[in-house]
């Protein structure tokens, strides 16, 4: 929705200063609990599962796992941060969690709400062609995804791994276990980790 649909006056005004000082401008509490409730007015049903979550850079960081739990839910309402950030007041009433897509700043919360969107989307069932897609890929097992291959069989010099053309289906699942292993070793060491 369009915050500026709530906002205040003859600009809609949505923002106003920080009180403390500082640089930037806060998203009003007020506005956004209105933006809100326009929302959940339009949902008549009583025994649904709604989560609202604000994109922040402060936040949790998101991962697959959490994809995964967002997609079951009936309803995600996603706000999007912007400017110096949001009212606290807002955030402690109506927010269930904060989530952050990584540890960099972004001008507002749009394309990390994109990110969210798409994640959850592709793990609903009928949206894939193919739902074993979501099954082996990178994060669904604490692994990045072992390296993929097509034709042509030989592309610079660089040929296709014999292993991958055996028809061998043990030894081609062999292989992928330990590529994606040695990958997230080199790449991502702190998912191993976190397998232990």
């Amino acid at each position: 929705i369009n915050l500026r649909d709530f906002g205040e006056g003859r600009h809609q005004v949505v923002d106003d200063r920080p009180y403390g000082g500082g640089a930037g401008m806060v998203l009003k509490a007020d506005i956004l609990a209105k933006a809100l409730k326009s929302i959940t007015s339009k949902l008549r049903t009583t025994n649904y599962e709604l989560r609202t979550i604000l994109m922040s850079a402060s936040g949790n960081p998101y991962k697959q796992k959490k994809a995964m739990e967002f997609s079951k839910l009936d309803h995600l309402i996603i706000v999007c941060g912007h400017y110096e950030g949001v009212d606290q007041r807002f955030i402690d009433k109506y927010v269930n969690e904060e989530i952050s897509i990584g540890d960099y700043v972004l001008t507002g919360g749009e394309v990390p709400a994109m990110v969210i969107v798409d994640s959850i989307t592709r793990l609903i069932p009928r949206v894939l062609k193919k739902p074993e897609a979501t099954i082996n890929e990178s994060f669904s097992t604490n692994l990045l995804e072992h390296p993929q291959y097509t034709r042509p069989e030989k592309f610079e010099g660089k040929k296709v791994p014999d292993v991958l053309l055996s028809g061998n289906h043990a030894a081609v699942d062999k292989w992928r276990n330990q590529k994606s292993l040695e990958k997230t070793k080199e790449i991502r060491p702190d998912l191993i980790i976190q397998t232990d």
